[in-house]
């Protein structure tokens, strides 16, 4: 099977393999580290596409009240269907980590769309107010 249109490209973060090439991902590891950096990705961090990224970044003082945890949901399920379009986003939860009342954990459940392969992966998300 022909899974070329997953993609390849330099591995995020960057990273120097042992023989010294600078290291690559290709296939569904390629789309993981995509949804990585545009999480990661604060809006107006990069000058030549000010609208890349993620909106969680505003909320990094937030309170951490139900509304903050339904902004950070919204806000991922928006970056991620606008800025990845090799994924279906199925869901995002978000709750508090257990016994670190500053930590929000993001897991973002997702379907590959040219092959239907099923992913997910937990996205922490650091808030300084707390409950």
């Amino acid at each position: 099977m022909d899974r070329e249109y997953l993609g390849v490209g330099l591995r995020f973060p960057l990273q120097v393999t042992p023989a010294g090439a600078i290291a690559t991902s290709s296939l569904e590891q390629k789309i993981e580290e995509s949804i990585y950096l545009v999480l990661s990705t604060g809006r107006g961090e990069r000058v030549m596409l000010p609208d890349f990224g993620c909106g969680i970044h505003d909320l990094v003082f937030a309170p951490g009240s139900a509304a903050t945890i339904a902004d950070v949901a919204a806000d991922v399920r928006e970056a991620l269907v606008r800025y990845e379009p090799r994924i279906d986003v199925m869901t995002v939860d978000v709750e508090q980590a257990p016994g670190q009342p500053t930590v929000l954990l993001v897991r973002i459940d997702y379907r590959i769309r040219d092959n239907n392969a099923r992913a997910n992966l937990v996205y922490p998300f650091y808030i300084t107010e707390g409950w």
